[in-house]
């Protein structure tokens, strides 16, 4: 099976447009389009009954002590944690594109609800549910698509990897609220194939200069 974008080559920069955060002159950061990107795959496997998404980043610090504060860099060998970004399933096996902005148009305080069922699909919470979970103006379920909005002041690039699985089952063994995780444990004894797509991305001005 093959994955590919129109939004960017794999392995490339992420255009600001699919993140959720993008640099502000006045403030530093601030929220971006936040636009799902266009995805789209091919040589699927006979017997495919559905399709699963995940997106993810493996990157994220393991601690926050100086995640975002000014004046100081997130060491590039701190260990690093998933977080993940979209969590979707239940794609029919029919389909074989998703067009950019489809799921996802903009940042939303408290997190996009589930309601957004396009070709009959799923959505999970993403890991902007718990990063937010103690901010009162930002809590909230956030579900569907949410980009890269890494660390302002992370020495390390970010990477971000979406995986299209391929599935012998109409509908993934998931209910109710659930995360990426799950679905990756509940999806394995039912892939037949699966196909990646990845982008790079960080909010650091250092980083960004040296392009």
């Amino acid at each position: 099976m093959k994955l590919w974008s129109h939004s960017w080559h794999s392995g490339e920069t992420i255009p600001d447009i699919y993140a959720a955060g993008k640099p502000d002159p006045q403030t530093v950061v601030t929220f971006s389009d936040n636009l799902n990107p266009h995805l789209a795959w091919d040589d699927v496997p006979e017997g495919t009954q559905s399709f699963a998404l995940i997106c993810h980043d493996f990157d994220v610090p393991s601690r926050g002590d100086d995640v975002n504060q000014p004046g100081r860099e997130v060491p590039a060998d701190l260990p690093r944690v998933e977080f993940f970004h979209w969590v979707l399933v239940d794609l029919p096996a029919s389909l074989r594109e998703i067009k950019a902005g489809e799921f996802s148009q903009g940042a939303t305080s408290g997190g996009k609800n589930r309601a957004n069922t396009l070709f009959g699909a799923r959505q999970g919470i993403n890991d902007f549910t718990s990063w937010f979970a103690g901010d009162v103006e930002m809590a909230g379920d956030y579900y569907g698509y949410d980009g890269p909005f890494p660390p302002f002041n992370d020495s390390l690039i970010h990477h971000y990897v979406f995986t299209l699985y391929a599935l012998s089952v109409p509908r993934a063994p998931v209910e109710g609220r659930f995360t990426g995780q799950q679905v990756r444990q509940a999806i394995y004894p039912h892939i037949l194939s699966a196909a990646m797509h990845s982008g790079t991305y960080t909010l650091n001005p250092r980083l960004r200069a040296a392009g």
